[in-house]
């Protein structure tokens, strides 16, 4: 019993030693690495998904051609650095601001930076609007027209671009997809019940574009004074939007009328546009430039002289040659929808070169910051006659042409 009660006090001792001898552990945070598992997950997924080679597609070979290199050959008039649209399909929000901070500037000498996302979320409700009224045969799409932010700033004012910056806390560049997605699914579910209830329906769709958004500011305080939202826009910003025309050209529609633009975006189907012969409509866009004044425009940015890297849109021989231009190859196109409304850009500037214009194209869509001047495309003029549908222009340079309408 004795020789039992020593064993143990030795053993006890020994483990107490041992115990007492060891380096306490302690853990810490480390990032997980891919091991061996993650290579088997990538050959199942290329085994599953291979990788499809890429389709070429066919584009003119600048090599040779005298084009601009830089938008500081051009004549241009002050307007804010390009911002980017992200991926949203408000381009028309975007040119169309920017249009308008140039017009303040041109107007009353402030330097402003306006918000176009406050325009966008105000236009998806009187989307939604239509969309109850027509009982869902009114398209909610993220495209418009430029003369959608007149109508906008009319019935909700204007705002500082800080006042609405639609990004979420930590987001650099604006999506609106899952967005559209979340109010699509809503807006079908709406006509599939019949629950037209508009106050609800724009009810809930507000609270999506909240949350995706931000809550649009009622009022803004600038220079220490407080202004509603159209205060802002007629007393601070003094801008009438009446002041503003748009003016059109295609064959479809009777010249010196004002008709309907007959493409999607204008999904409200407005007639107000100026509908002048071609010759009319370039004179009209050039001479607007040379005089000191910038243009909204919207049209066909798809074409194989269209070309991001080198920041030119031209019109290849092989598509037409400039001679061959006119109204009815512009409406060919149109008709055929090889040239259909694609974007909307903003027009600041111009440059003589080889007997022939370009424009000095302000962008917010990614392409324009590929390369070189980010935000800046060179338009020929050939382009523009050919491909630019509609411009949105101060009123003193359609000031000529009024009396040629509603004969």
């Amino acid at each position: 019993m004795k020789t039992s009660i020593t064993l143990l006090a030795i053993l006890v001792f020994v483990l107490s030693s041992f115990i007492n001898s060891q380096t306490k552990n302690k853990g810490v945070f480390v990032e997980p690495k891919d091991g061996f598992y993650k290579e088997i997950q990538k050959e199942m997924d290329e085994f599953k998904n291979p990788i499809k080679e890429k389709k070429k597609i066919f584009k003119l070979d600048f090599t040779g051609t005298n084009y601009p290199q830089s938008k500081e050959e051009f004549k241009y008039y002050w307007h804010n650095e390009p911002v980017s649209q992200g991926q949203t399909g408000t381009c028309w929000s975007f040119s169309t601001t920017s249009f308008f901070e140039s017009e303040v500037y041109r107007l009353t000498g402030k330097q402003v930076s306006l918000s176009p996302i406050y325009t966008a979320y105000w236009e998806y409700v009187e989307k939604i609007k239509e969309f109850v009224r027509t009982r869902g045969k009114s398209i909610v799409e993220e495209g418009s027209e430029a003369n959608a932010v007149t109508r906008i700033y009319k019935m909700y004012g204007a705002v500082p671009a800080d006042g609405c910056t639609g990004l979420l806390p930590g987001q650099q560049y604006h999506d609106h997809s899952d967005m559209v997605k979340e109010m699509q699914t809503y807006l079908q579910n709406v006509k599939t019940i019949n629950a037209w209830n508009e106050e609800e329906v724009v009810a809930v769709t507000k609270s999506i574009l909240n949350h995706y958004l931000g809550v649009p500011p009622t009022e803004v305080v600038v220079d220490g004074k407080k202004y509603s939202t159209k205060e802002y826009l007629t007393n601070y910003l003094k801008l009438n939007v009446d002041d503003y025309v748009d003016v059109l050209s295609y064959m479809q529609q009777p010249y010196w009328q004002q008709v309907e633009y007959e493409v999607p975006d204008n999904w409200w189907h407005n007639k107000d546009y100026y509908n002048v012969p071609l010759d009319d409509f370039m004179k009209i866009l050039k001479n607007a430039i040379k005089n000191g004044y910038t243009l909204a425009i919207g049209g066909d940015v798809s074409e194989a002289g269209y070309d991001s890297w080198t920041k030119c849109a031209v019109i290849p021989t092989f598509d037409i040659p400039s001679e061959y231009i006119d109204e009815n190859s512009r409406q060919f196109r149109f008709s055929n929808e090889t040239t259909t409304d694609d974007h909307g850009i903003h027009l600041i500037g111009y440059e003589e070169l080889d007997g022939k214009t370009w424009f000095l194209i302000k962008d917010s869509g990614a392409g324009s910051r590929n390369t070189g001047d980010k935000g800046y495309y060179f338009y020929h003029e050939d382009y523009v006659k050919l491909k630019i549908m509609d411009f949105m222009v101060h009123k003193d340079m359609f000031k000529d042409y009024f009396s040629k309408f509603n004969k």
